[in-house]
């Protein structure tokens, strides 16, 4: 049997305080604008898994109450001021509602129960005016919280946020005192912070220069690198390669050209963009984390960002391909990292004088560095040898999960993804442009061109 409850968390003496929106806060409020209510969801952010053999409900619920004092975005709103400029407001006292579930059932209920609550809580838009960017779901069973589910508004985390979230909520339940990890991140900005380092002398140069780069890649591409989509818009398939031999492939490839593992996976996407465009070049929107920037690495915020990534004669040699893109993204991502208002400003007059702009309909986004590290155990048994890449390709899946609604403006979009055991490639793509054979042949000439690359450099 299952029943529901709702609890709550008195939230008080926290910091406080009201400015400027952040660059990350303004661009996500302005995306989630544009969408319908019914659409504004998948934007949210969110983490559901169970907890076993369980965690005390007041453990939890201390640790949730700690993790708000830990990070001002998620007791903050967002409202506009009277000259309709967006703003900041971190509140210094509230309350937080903790959806609950109590279950008798066995393991299988649970999770099922823990399944209906994530998609309840994370199937509905945030009012940020009015609400706190976060929603807690418990399944409780015999007083011990046996799954847990966490949803935010994408104006208060990426998902290196949501990451950092997870981890030190898993460290506060644990027993890890809130004013040692306090002291540790003490030169991590809080989003009041990072807004006052943005509107700084220094925080409007590096706009600047960020927006000037973007501007400097916008010329260089073709308008279209796919045909224009036909048709009225149809939902957009979703497929995922999930492969057991790119998880180490693309680790020896990158060593072997001394380059990151980052650059070997956009290499592979820009050689197929090019392949299947018919263009020696390709033109690549990628988000980048902006982690490595001072005082962000721990933030709890939306500080990733977007720059445009261009390479010529990406259908070259494939390790010509890997290397120059090494050298080319980093220009790019370090230009990530801007007001997004102000570039699509600039965009606009950009076209004004000079005509079409180039193509940003292609997003690469590799979001492997978003998984928490596992929760140290006894000890590690010793590596297994690893399996020649010929057999663990053979393991290769290619699903077709669900379809998304239409988005206008996007050719495709391709995340990376990491699991335990593989590298998963999930392509989102406009089937008029990219129709479904076109697309797995796009993932599936990704792992070819690493596998290949690996076995030319002497890996089995």
């Amino acid at each position: 049997m299952t029943t529901s409850q709702q609890l709550e968390i008195t939230f008080s003496s926290g910091r406080s305080g009201t400015g400027p929106a952040t660059w990350g806060q303004q661009a996500i409020w302005d995306a989630v604008g544009k969408l319908t209510p019914a659409d504004a969801p998948r934007y949210n952010v969110t983490a559901s898994s169970p907890l076993d053999p369980g965690v005390p409900v007041p453990v939890v619920l201390d640790a949730l109450t700690h993790l708000l004092h830990l990070h001002d975005g998620l007791h903050t709103r967002l409202l506009r001021d009277d000259d309709g400029r967006l703003r900041q407001t971190v509140d210094p006292a509230g309350r937080l509602p903790v959806h609950t579930r109590h279950s008798d059932g066995d393991a299988a209920e649970l999770a099922e129960t823990g399944r209906l609550l994530h998609d309840e809580l994370a199937g509905r838009p945030f009012d940020c005016a009015t609400e706190w960017p976060i929603r807690v779901g418990l399944v409780e069973s015999g007083g011990l919280v046996r799954h847990m589910s966490l949803v935010l508004s994408h104006t208060a985390v990426d998902g290196s946020g949501m990451s950092q979230v997870v981890m030190d909520l898993s460290a506060l339940a644990l027993g890890e005192p809130v004013e040692a990890m306090a002291e540790r991140r003490a030169a991590t900005q809080q989003p009041l912070e990072e807004a006052a380092f943005q509107a700084s002398e220094r925080g409007r140069r590096r706009d600047a220069n960020a927006r000037q780069h973007f501007l400097r890649k916008l010329r260089l591409g073709p308008p279209r690198q796919f045909p224009a989509p036909a048709g009225e818009p149809r939902p957009f398939p979703n497929a995922v390669l999930s492969s057991p031999a790119l998880l180490r492939a693309v680790e020896l490839v990158a060593a072997a050209h001394r380059v990151s593992s980052s650059s070997v996976l956009l290499a592979a996407a820009a050689a197929m963009t090019s392949r299947l465009s018919g263009l020696p070049a390709a033109t690549l929107q990628v988000v980048v984390s902006n982690r490595f920037l001072p005082g962000l690495t721990q933030a709890v915020s939306t500080v990733a960002g977007e720059s445009l990534f261009h390479l010529a004669d990406a259908g070259k040699e494939f390790g010509d391909v890997v290397r120059r893109t090494h050298a080319a993204s980093i220009a790019t991502y370090r230009h990530a990292y801007y007001d997004q208002t102000l570039r699509d400003e600039d965009i606009a007059r950009l076209r004004a004088g000079h005509g079409p702009t180039a193509d940003r309909s292609c997003v690469f986004n590799d979001t492997r560095e978003l998984a928490p590290p596992a929760p140290a155990g006894g000890a590690a048994a010793p590596p297994a040898a690893p399996e020649p890449l010929a057999l663990a390709r053979a393991r290769t899946t290619l699903d077709w999960p669900v379809e998304f609604e239409p988005r206008p403006g996007l050719s495709y979009a391709l995340d990376a993804l990491r699991t335990a055991d593989a590298l998963r490639l999930a392509m989102t793509a406009d089937a008029s442009v990219l129709p479904r054979p076109t697309m797995e042949r796009f993932l599936r000439g990704i792992e070819d061109l690493i596998l290949t690359e690996a076995a030319a450099l002497g890996h089995d």
